[in-house]
């Protein structure tokens, strides 16, 4: 063989060089001993060619041309979540001030910390938005509408405490679907709403504790009541504990 024909070889099964001289072969470990060449699937792609791409429409900002999800959809998903995040930042917020009874200054202060999250969801999901070149939809007429999760307050405690993990259930529901359409071509967008999906799976487990808790002592502070005005008798009450 040539001494032209042995170098030619070489160049063809030599160490491929990823971007700025990362050698695949040694660096990143992937083709064994120094020398040996890497597969070539994985060569993920040319940064003359990226660097090509990009250039085609820089005013498209964080979306490039290998996005591979459906821009219009994503936003439109996007923007039922970032509904969702408002209606459960003004129903936690209309239960903080609204929360009256026996244990309600906890319970209104974790409603004020949870419309506080939820407020701070909603901005991360309104900040990716516009990274993919979308507007954020805060029209009020648009809110219930798009939200997956429904405004309701309930009369005593307990039922805004219902209400709340009924809404918390929902979104808990709802991200992961999401989460399951982002996976395979939006990265970015899937990591987002697994956070806040962790937080929101967070914020049920705090609000089943709070109804329990709250539920049992209603129970006993309307015991109390009765056995106080008289209607119910010691022994009555303490069969009733007993059962």
């Amino acid at each position: 063989m040539s001494n032209a024909q042995s170098e030619k070889n070489k160049e063809q099964t030599g160490p491929i060089t990823l971007f700025h001289g990362t050698n695949l072969g040694t660096d990143l470990g992937t083709g064994g001993e120094a020398g040996e060449s890497a597969p070539a699937s994985v060569f993920l792609t040319n940064i003359a060619e990226i660097r090509n791409r990009v250039r085609q429409n820089i005013m498209s900002g964080a979306v490039t041309p290998d996005y591979k999800g459906d821009l219009k959809l994503t936003i439109a998903i996007l923007n039922e979540a970032l509904a969702t995040e408002i209606v459960c930042t003004l129903r936690y917020r209309n239960h903080f001030h609204l929360a009256e009874g026996i244990e309600a200054q906890s319970v209104a202060q974790e409603f004020l910390e949870h419309s506080n999250e939820e407020l701070n969801h909603a901005e991360l999901i309104a900040k990716r938005i516009r990274e993919l070149n979308g507007e954020p939809d805060y029209n009020p007429a648009n809110l219930l509408s798009r939200s997956h999760s429904e405004y309701q307050t309930g009369a005593t405690l307990t039922e805004m405490l219902q209400e709340d993990l009924i809404a918390e259930r929902i979104a808990i529901e709802s991200y992961r679907e999401i989460v399951r359409y982002f996976a395979p071509h939006d990265p970015t967008s899937r990591r987002m709403m697994e956070d806040i999906l962790a937080r929101e799976e967070e914020h049920a487990e705090e609000i089943q504790t709070l109804l329990s808790q709250t539920s049992w002592k209603s129970k006993e502070h309307l015991r109390q009541s009765f056995e106080e005005s008289g209607e119910i008798d010691e022994s009555e009450s303490t069969e009733g504990r007993s059962a």
